[in-house]
C-alpha cells in the first residue's frame, strides 16, 4: 500500500455501524437509549420525545444497540415495528 493509500473497514464493521433506524413517538413521554458497545452493556445517551416527534439515530462505534420504551413505530432497514403495543 503506498503512502496516501488507507485500508477499508473490515466488511463485518460496515455491517454493524453506519446504519439507521427511525423512531416516531405515538404517545408522549417515549424514551430512546443508546446503549454501548463492548464488554460491559451501558446507557450512553437517552432521548424523550412527544407524540408526533421523530429521532434518527444512528448505530456507532460506541453505539451497539438501541431502546426504546413506549409506543412508537420504528423504521429499519430490515422492515417496521411497533413498540410498546399489548
Amino acid at each position: 500500500m503506498g503512502a496516501l493509500e488507507t485500508a477499508s473497514p473490515a466488511p463485518d464493521s460496515r455491517e454493524t455501524t453506519g446504519r439507521y433506524i427511525v423512531v416516531k413517538a405515538l404517545e408522549d413521554g417515549v424514551v430512546i437509549m443508546g446503549l454501548t458497545r463492548g464488554r460491559d452493556t451501558r446507557s450512553h445517551h437517552s432521548e424523550r420525545l412527544d407524540a408526533g416527534e421523530v429521532l434518527i439515530a444512528q448505530f456507532t462505534d460506541i453505539t451497539a444497540a438501541i431502546k426504546v420504551r413506549g409506543r412508537a413505530e420504528i423504521l429499519t432497514d430490515v422492515g417496521t415495528v411497533d413498540s410498546g403495543h399489548p
